[in-house]
């Protein structure tokens, strides 16, 4: 099979695309022949050497992909070879074949090719299992996402706004707060020129927002305490502006706020089945039907990765970068 290898850790010019020997599922696996994959600000780190993946997972980068089933592993039932599915991974993504568990594979949504469900299974699973499975955001409340024009950010605005939620989001240039605007944002933050605290409490009447997904860690920590309302909850997905910040708890007792610092890639099999049938339950069909839908930048080839890398690393484009493979 063919997969991108990391020479050493460093810049986008480490990636290369090898050969490797194909898989075997085992009991309980799904082999897929992939279409196509996407790249997350994750794969960017590993390929730093920041980001390991978990024990007994594939070291090839890659938390996503689309394509066919290839072959059933022992005791598998409930798919057939040639199915288009979409998987969510703890690796392997960035490759001509991967080994699934059959729990994390889903079937494509209604009306989605496979290039556009080769990025949707990551960002799916992150806002669905943070915001709504353990923050529990409902109609009727106010939602704040930080990096609004990123994949996750692109896909949580839509799902929020689809669950009747308002929503508040930051992001860095015009473009993107005008393409964060057309996915149903209510109120965009230009976060270079304005202070999101100030906006959030002015449009709210000073209550706040109830729930808040935060991929910047140490660097917003304070402020997004004092963004929340009362019975508010901070979600934290990330660690880009830091690790280590003073947390006043004066500000949570006062508010009876939340904060919950969370990762998907490393969680255990039952739970990744768990998020990934509640997505086909209830998020596939607002895709199917057009309410939620992935945002793509630009689609490449497998053998492009490098640039594709380039590309995020720069933070220049609104939505997913994709990989094709087949």
């Amino acid at each position: 099979m063919r997969a991108v290898h990391v020479t050493e850790p460093g810049g986008p010019e480490v990636l290369t695309v090898v050969e490797l020997p194909d898989l075997i599922p085992g009991a309980g696996e799904v082999l897929v022949e992939v279409a196509a994959t996407a790249v997350n600000k994750a794969d960017t780190l590993q390929r730093k050497g920041f980001y390991p993946p978990p024990p007994g997972a594939s070291d090839v980068i890659g938390l996503e992909c689309s394509g066919r089933i290839a072959e059933l592993g022992e005791g598998v039932t409930g798919w057939a070879v040639g199915d288009e599915v979409c998987a969510l991974l703890a690796g392997g993504g960035y490759a001509s074949q991967v080994v699934v568990p059959a729990g994390q594979l889903m079937p494509v949504p209604e009306g989605l090719d496979l290039v556009h469900a080769a990025a949707l299974p990551e960002v799916a699973a992150t806002v669905w299992s943070n915001v709504f499975m353990t923050a529990g955001l409902e109609a009727g409340e106010s939602f704040l996402v930080h990096g609004g024009s990123g994949g996750i950010g692109t896909f949580a605005i839509q799902l929020a706004t689809a669950w009747g939620a308002k929503v508040f989001t930051t992001a860095g240039t015009e473009a993107k707060l005008a393409a964060c605007a057309d996915l149903g944002a209510d109120v965009t933050i230009n976060y270079r020129e304005e202070d999101y605290l100030e906006v959030v409490r002015a449009a709210t009447d000073g209550r706040g927002v109830d729930v808040i997904l935060d991929n910047m860690g140490a660097k917003y920590l304070d402020t997004n305490v004092s963004a929340l309302a009362n019975d508010g909850r901070l979600v934290i997905i990330g660690m880009q502006g830091g690790v280590k910040a003073e947390l006043n708890i004066s500000k949570l007792l006062a508010n009876r706020g939340s904060v919950i610092a969370t990762s998907l890639r490393a969680r255990p099999l039952e739970q990744k089945a768990e998020i990934c049938a509640e997505l086909v339950e209830h998020v596939w069909p607002l895709v199917a039907d057009g309410q939620v839908q992935p945002v793509i930048h630009e689609v490449m080839s497998l053998e492009e990765v490098a640039r594709a890398h380039e590309l995020v690393d720069s933070s220049a484009h609104i939505g997913k970068v994709v990989l094709t493979v087949a």
